[in-house]
């Protein structure tokens, strides 16, 4: 029951955020289309841990920031390659090991390294990860395991969070 809660309020949210409009018939109406979402998801059985990830809210936040550091550190350092001609590209391919615990950790792990400028996450099968890298400087950060060891942290919440980790 808290997860289909936890859907709607989400759903309501969205909607409220993407909308922009405030008036009572709106908002009746995008009321009854995220209750009728969640009825047809409850309907088709698709409310669970993993569709409705309440378990990790409290963790987003944290992530999030540290997300958005890397993000513009990386297009620091890409527009640098850029704009200046001395700074070399070295194009590589290489394979990760994705070791969440669940496939939407390993999703958000995908997702994560696409996000960061330089690196695309090309295929995701089977808990390995091929991922090219614009250089070698950020396939090494990759093979570092920073970004594995943070998600899996925000996936389990468990007492060794990623600072914990590197002290």
């Amino acid at each position: 029951m808290r997860y289909l809660l936890g859907l709607i309020v989400g759903l309501a949210a969205l909607w409220l955020l993407l909308s922009g409009h405030y008036s009572p018939l709106l908002l009746g109406l995008g009321g009854l289309s995220c209750l009728f979402t969640a009825y047809i998801c409850h309907r088709m059985r698709l409310i669970d841990a993993e569709t409705v990830p309440l378990h990790m809210l409290h963790r987003l936040p944290g992530y999030l920031f540290w997300l958005g550091l890397e993000i513009a550190k990386s297009n620091w350092d890409v527009a640098q390659r850029i704009l200046r001609p001395g700074r070399h590209i070295s194009p590589t391919m290489i394979t990760l090991r994705a070791r969440q615990q669940s496939q939407l950790g390993q999703v958000i792990f995908a997702n994560s390294i696409t996000l960061t400028p330089g690196t695309v996450t090309v295929g995701l099968r089977g808990g390995v990860a091929e991922v090219h890298a614009l250089t070698e400087d950020n396939a090494r950060d990759m093979e570092g395991g920073e970004m594995d060891k943070r998600v899996r942290a925000l996936e389990s919440g468990g007492a060794s969070s990623a600072t914990a980790e590197r002290t």
